[in-house]
């Protein structure tokens, strides 16, 4: 199906009355984007934020009357309409959905492959895994950081944590390098559905456990990962390192660089601290417990 979109330059206090307007003369797709490099981090539990440059775009079948749409939003706005119309290819968009996901490497044996892609290497540690509603694929750099270490680590028999779980992927990733037994604890129900779904397709549903906070079990764990952010990773880090065993190694990410040293600063009382890792404008914040 061809597609026919509409991109309104707009701000933070605008934004939302175009949508509305869109949504209310049918819009099936509006979305927000940053007009301009300002991006925004971390907003408190609930809250949306928006940006001071915000382009907001509805998306229409191309047969659509735009220049209906257009006299709309012109006659319902007191500010004037600036606005572009642009046509969108008519393409297989799953099939190019799916031509973007490729096989990655982390480290010197562990490869996430996409189901649909043959696996480069039968002998490597495999973890098939695709796109779905919970985060994690290993395209992320915060995932990649965290994948990266969790390939460095000696496994074996060992029992992990994985806070904040999304996809599963490190978790799953943690039991193919030999680890025994993985706990992942999310906040998300969704992020539970996907693991378990994720842990079933590569063969170790039964050695992942997965829990919302409030039912999590009390247990020590030789090695956490947490890939969430900064914020909660600071708020939460006597819930974190509670899960942690005298001599466990630990793995934070989800942090951005200028953050980095923040959480560093107040896992250090607990942790002798390797060298922050850095992807990008990512980080990682590892250490042992002492």
């Amino acid at each position: 199906m061809a597609w026919i979109q509409i991109r309104i330059d707009a701000d933070k206090n605008s934004a939302d009355h175009y949508s509305d307007l869109l949504m209310e003369i049918g819009c099936p797709s509006v979305t927000y984007i940053d007009g301009q490099n300002n991006p925004i981090y971390e907003p408190k539990p609930g809250e949306v934020l928006l940006w001071p440059q915000t382009i907001v775009i509805g998306l229409f079948e191309a047969n659509h009357d735009m220049q209906a749409v257009v006299d709309y939003l012109k006659t319902a706005s007191d500010a004037p309409l600036k606005y572009k119309l642009e046509q969108l290819e008519d393409k297989d968009w799953e099939r190019e959905w799916m031509d973007n996901f490729h096989p990655i490497k982390f480290g010197e044996r562990l490869w996430i492959c996409p189901s649909w892609r043959d696996v480069p290497d039968p002998d490597a540690v495999n973890v098939l895994l695709d796109p779905g509603l919970a985060f994690g694929t290993g395209t992320h750099a915060t995932t990649a950081l965290c994948l990266k270490w969790l390939e460095q680590q000696d496994l074996s028999g060992k029992t992990v944590v994985d806070f904040g779980c999304g996809s599963g992927i490190l978790g799953i990733a943690a039991i193919k390098l030999g680890a025994e037994r993985v706990i992942g604890i999310d906040i998300d129900p969704q992020a539970l559905v996907a693991s378990r779904d994720n842990a079933a397709r590569n063969g170790v549903a039964d050695q992942l456990e997965v829990y919302l906070p409030e039912n999590q079990p009390e247990f020590s764990a030789d090695i956490v990962v947490a890939n969430i952010l900064a914020q909660p990773l600071r708020e939460l880090h006597e819930v974190i390192l509670g899960f942690l065993k005298p001599g466990g190694e630990i793995a934070m990410s989800g942090i951005l660089e200028e953050q980095a040293q923040s959480v560093a600063d107040v896992y250090a009382p607990f942790l002798t601290l390797e060298a922050i890792a850095q992807e990008g404008e990512w980080t990682r914040v590892s250490g042992k417990k002492g």
